[in-house]
């Protein structure tokens, strides 16, 4: 059974038909992970979803100058710009991004992004989580 596919049928054993969750209901302004590289606003979406939960689903907005460190990831990760600009990592390999454009980063990796230009980068980033064991 795959990961995914493990972590659905474990999440619907006990979750509820839906859960409807505000984004104004979790803000906060926080450092970025991994580095604490400049100021964010953090939107911990996912966080109010009643454990247990098959994947993360996050808003991020990187202030001027800031970024998420390079760390290793052990999982598939999204990072989905929607406003702004930056610059993704993956393994010493960097590409621009802007508006609408989606980075597809592979478990096994060693992954970050910073923000450029004048505006903050405004990401979701999405990501599943470990099937509880």
């Amino acid at each position: 059974m795959t990961m995914w596919l493990a972590a659905l049928l474990l999440a619907g054993a006990d979750a509820p038909a839906m859960v409807v969750i505000d984004e104004a209901d979790t803000v906060r302004e926080e450092a970025p992970p991994h580095g604490a590289i400049g100021l964010s606003t953090a939107y911990r979406i996912s966080d109010r979803v009643p454990a247990p939960r098959s994947f993360e689903f996050r808003k991020r907005a990187l202030h001027v100058g800031a970024a998420i460190g390079v760390h290793p990831i052990d999982h598939d990760e999204i990072y989905y710009v929607l406003s702004g600009t930056g610059v993704v990592h993956s393994d010493g390999d960097e590409k621009a991004l802007k508006a609408g454009m989606a980075a597809w980063l592979y478990k096994g990796a060693k992954v970050g992004i910073r923000q450029t230009g004048d505006e903050p980068l405004v990401l979701i980033i999405a990501y599943p989580n470990k099937v509880p064991e």
